[in-house]
């Protein structure tokens, strides 16, 4: 007879059924899958030696686990993998609100139902995705709201005394007995609420106003928090953080390739996007390094942090930046190019905290900031890097072998130095765009003598990428205006904004 097949308690005692805590289940499952090599946490990345390590240990100890760390750091989701170590059905007594195991009831609904109908009690079978609960803390979340309370609608339908069991509301907590309960950003609740979590954790008992109510949940409790909450907006308090027996430190992704993974994993595009869009590998660690300089930014709140929402949602707008184009132009394919990164600016500005400086520089220049900076870092991977050409020019006096180290930009450089400019403008067809890059000398040479087997797209896109990387390193000047991003020579560019400024003087004096 299969689980299914069990319908009352007495099919399921001589069917030689077991008790297991939950604890228990996921210690045997997660065995189980540790010894054929599964991956307990498919599709969490980057926590291969860290905090999956810490996690297996702690659920092999039968640990209830906080998860510390800034946002976006997969907290949550590593408490829902866990719903995949539970065993995939268990038996409850049918109709029992708190989940009842039919060899150990703990509800006095369970208990007389038993006492009533004896090896007849009806078994209604829960799937694991069931056993699961998950709680926001916020600072208006009650006792009753977790633990429960009293329902006085309930005793006055059943016609019972408020000092019968019977009349209780049981809230989300007790509900998810024999499962995973998920309380997330832990220090937004109450110092008091807290405080009605400690028996639950140290005993399992549940205290609901003045019953003497003791039921031994069986639960997993899996808390996040973020660090700096402890100070922003409220704390753990500490009896209860004593009771958490493990711990674990989450982080963001430490290099590229593993930020680049969960993007690509993460982001939500539709298969017409695809086939119309094209986006290169440059294009991508562009995308992901603006996270990476976030991180370390003196205007950006680093207590807040960056999640890797920031990248999908900027590596969506580039796709969608792209696809806007081609449907203007009416293109059936298009690549993403660099200029279409001014169009990820509002997936950067709605992803990061500013401190005071950076307020005062405003949300918007800061985004340009990052890029321009994810550019710059990105470029000595690609192209030699400009400094360090500056660097030995400034060097002092050579002798007679040395010689004046090449600078491979000369050509490029040069040719803006004779007043000249390039306009890309943000919705220009693609065979506008690459005609405007050929117009640059030397452009092209620099690009085919680094990567002399690109094809037609990609020596355009890198032609560009020059364009931008130079601007970075401040070697040519780049500004953005009314929709189209301008390229010229440094120094005439320097004096025509100093020209503006005395311009605007004059009238002020003037007016």
């Amino acid at each position: 007879m299969s689980k299914q097949q069990i319908q009352t308690l007495g099919e399921l005692m001589k069917s030689g059924y077991r008790s297991k805590t939950v604890k228990e289940e996921i210690r045997e499952n997660l065995i189980l899958k540790m010894q054929s090599k599964e991956n307990p946490f498919e599709g969490i990345m980057g926590y291969e030696d860290t905090v999956i390590p810490d996690t297996e240990r702690a659920l092999l100890s039968r640990h209830n686990i906080l998860y510390l760390g800034l946002r976006g750091q997969a907290k949550t989701r590593m408490a829902r993998q866990m719903v995949e170590l539970l065993d995939e059905w268990v038996p409850t007594i049918a109709g029992s609100e708190v989940n009842d195991d039919p060899l150990q009831p703990l509800s006095k609904y369970a208990r007389d139902l038993i006492a009533k109908l004896g090896d007849d009690t009806p078994i209604h079978w829960v799937n694991r995705h069931e056993r699961y609960g998950e709680k926001l803390a916020t600072p208006d979340v009650s006792v009753a709201d977790l633990i429960g309370d009293i329902d006085p609608i309930k005793a006055a339908n059943m016609k019972l005394s408020f000092s019968d069991e019977e009349v209780i509301h049981y809230g989300i907590i007790p509900r998810s007995n024999r499962g995973i309960f998920v309380i997330n950003e832990l220090p937004d609740l109450q110092a008091r609420i807290q405080v009605a979590l400690f028996n639950i954790l140290q005993e399992g008992d549940i205290q609901i106003r003045g019953f003497k109510l003791r039921m031994p949940l069986d639960i997993l409790f899996v808390f996040t928090a973020n660090p700096e909450d402890y100070t922003n907006r409220g704390s753990i308090v500490t009896p209860l953080k004593d009771r958490i027996e493990s711990q674990i430190l989450t982080h963001y992704p430490k290099t590229i390739e593993t930020s680049l993974a969960i993007t690509e994993q993460e982001a939500n595009l539709l298969p017409i996007q695809t086939e119309r869009v094209s986006i290169s590998d440059l294009l991508k660690r562009l995308v992901e390094q603006i996270a990476f300089e976030a991180r370390n930014n003196e205007y950006v709140d680093k207590k807040s942090g960056v999640s890797a929402r920031l990248t999908i949602a900027a590596y969506e707008n580039a796709i969608s930046a792209a696809e806007r184009r081609a449907i203007i132009h009416g293109q059936s394919n298009t690549q993403v190019w660099i200029s279409d990164l001014q169009g990820i600016i509002p997936a950067i500005t709605g992803k990061i905290e500013l401190v005071y400086e950076g307020e005062q520089e405003g949300p918007y220049q800061v985004a340009v900031q990052l890029l321009d900076k994810s550019i710059r870092s990105q470029f000595v991977q690609y192209f030699p890097n400009p400094d360090q050409l500056k660097k030995k020019r400034a060097t002092g006096k050579k002798s007679v072998e040395e010689k004046e180290p090449e600078n491979p930009y000369k050509s490029v450089i040069r040719w803006f130095d004779a007043g000249k400019h390039v306009d890309l403008i943000l919705d220009m067809k693609d065979e506008a765009k690459i005609a405007a890059l050929y117009q640059v000398d030397g452009l092209y040479g620099i690009v085919k003598k680094h990567y002399p087997h690109a094809n037609e797209n990609e020596n355009a896109l890198l032609m560009e990428f020059v364009l931008h990387g130079l601007a970075a390193y401040s070697m040519i000047s780049k500004r953005n205006i009314d929709g189209k991003i301008e390229f010229k020579d440094l120094m005439g560019s320097m004096m025509n904004l100093g020209q503006f400024d005395m311009n605007e003087e004059d009238e002020d004096y003037q007016g």
